[in-house]
């Protein structure tokens, strides 16, 4: 049997920012403002001293009808997110608190979101 071994980030964040050509039938996160909110994730993490926490951009997460997305390690837990105070509430309850967010939580067959999430 394999022995456990301890991964070199406690939390390793996705954030996609991948662009596409304006007016792409399935639109992209960099267009939705996901390159800003990825910086203000780092900054904030920062700011907050996680420890062991590292925020990276991704290129296409393959989810872009519901991004901005990120998928969060470990766990795989997969996030839409529209604005600062989602990013606030990611830091607090699911990286430093250990809560999965359902309101902001995608499931894996998921293709759209809730009429109120996309406004």
């Amino acid at each position: 049997m394999a022995e456990e071994r301890k991964s070199y980030f406690d939390c390793h964040v996705f954030c996609c920012v991948n662009e596409r050509q304006p007016g792409h039938p399935r639109s992209c996160c960099s267009a939705k403002g996901s390159v800003a909110l990825r910086d203000y994730m780092k900054k904030k993490g920062k700011a907050l001293k996680v420890k062991r926490l590292r925020v990276n951009q991704s290129g296409c997460l393959d989810r872009c009808e519901l991004g901005p997305t990120m998928v969060i390690y470990p766990g795989g837990t997969w996030y839409h997110y529209a604005n600062e105070a989602d990013i606030d509430e990611i830091l607090e309850r699911h990286v430093m608190g250990g809560e999965i967010i359902e309101r902001l939580l995608l499931e894996p067959d998921q293709t759209t979101l809730p009429l109120q999430d996309q406004e």
